[in-house]
């Protein structure tokens, strides 16, 4: 059977499955499914400084190939997930766990990964700049280069452990906003949360979402994903984490041929939660398939 150890900002993981923020929970629900430790790590639910409930209902809608949601945040603030989820996660994952950040401001975002990254199970910090920047009019931290940067470096100088900046495609230039982190100090970047998108009841003639709009993955983003991808590799020198509509092995393979050093699956975790399980064990089929001896060799082929 071929290699599937890769590494990820020079924390080694035994392979490159990490289910994404959001889709994952703190991890030890999903256990009682399997022994996630099976996995390369995970991310686990987005946290903020403060406790929130997140968006009125309905959240969820369905859309070819795909879902949209607009959870909108929730979680318990990142005191409780200190103090209670990380403590019930270590019962279950004994590895390095990726704590995923969001903010609205960039002193919030600061603060938020200063707690995080004193815990000694946090390994990475993902730092989800698709926020809206409520000291900057509401516009997202990631669909401005200079916004970008500035929560990046002020991340980086309170924390020690590898930073990696989740970026939106909501963008027109990905790799400009991936430059941007990386010359303000980030050690890793993800890519892509998800898309805006919507949908209408046509009975009721009103948007199906509380929230109007919400974001859309599933594999009917892969193309883009992967677009986005191959485009950031190519710009930036850190480690990318692809993610956007992963449901298979080949899809693994593929969004590592377009440079990914690990992958992030999402959506698939809602469909199926032994969807990441599954796709591990089909992975060395799918490498033997493809000539593939050791997954290291695929990163920006």
């Amino acid at each position: 059977m071929g290699s599937l150890n890769v590494s990820l900002c020079g924390i080694p993981l035994d392979n490159p499955l990490i289910p994404a923020s959001g889709t994952f929970g703190f991890g030890y629900e999903f256990a009682e499914w399997y022994d996630i430790n099976c996995l390369g790590t995970f991310s686990f639910k987005g946290t903020t400084r403060q406790p929130r409930f997140g968006n009125p209902t309905p959240r969820i809608a369905e859309c070819p190939a795909g879902m949209i949601n607009a959870v909108g945040l929730q979680n318990p603030g990142v005191e409780k997930v200190i103090s209670e989820e990380l403590p019930k996660l270590k019962q279950v994952f004994h590895k390095p766990v990726m704590a995923n950040v969001s903010g609205f401001s960039v002193q919030e975002y600061a603060e938020t990964c200063a707690l995080l990254d004193r815990e000694p199970q946090v390994g990475w910090l993902e730092v989800n700049i698709s926020c809206p920047n409520v000291h900057g009019g509401g516009m997202s931290f990631g669909t401005d280069p200079t916004s970008a940067a500035e929560v990046t470096a002020a991340v980086k100088r309170v924390t020690t452990k590898p930073v990696i900046m989740k970026l939106s495609p909501n963008v027109t230039d990905i790799a400009a906003m991936a430059r941007a982190c990386e010359d303000a100090g980030a050690d890793g970047i993800s890519l892509i949360n998800t898309l805006q998108g919507m949908r209408i009841d046509l009975k009721t003639r009103r948007p199906i979402l509380a929230n109007t709009m919400g974001g859309v993955s599933g594999p009917c983003v892969f193309p883009v994903a992967l677009r986005m991808v191959w485009q950031v590799c190519r710009a930036v020198r850190v480690p990318v984490i692809g993610m956007g509509g992963i449901r298979t092995a080949e899809d693994v393979l593929e969004m590592m041929m377009a440079g990914a050093a690990a992958v992030e699956i999402g959506a698939a975790n809602l469909v199926d939660p032994m969807a990441c399980r599954r796709i591990l064990d089909d992975l060395p089929r799918a490498m033997e398939t493809y000539g593939i001896q050791n997954l290291k060799e695929l990163g920006g082929r």
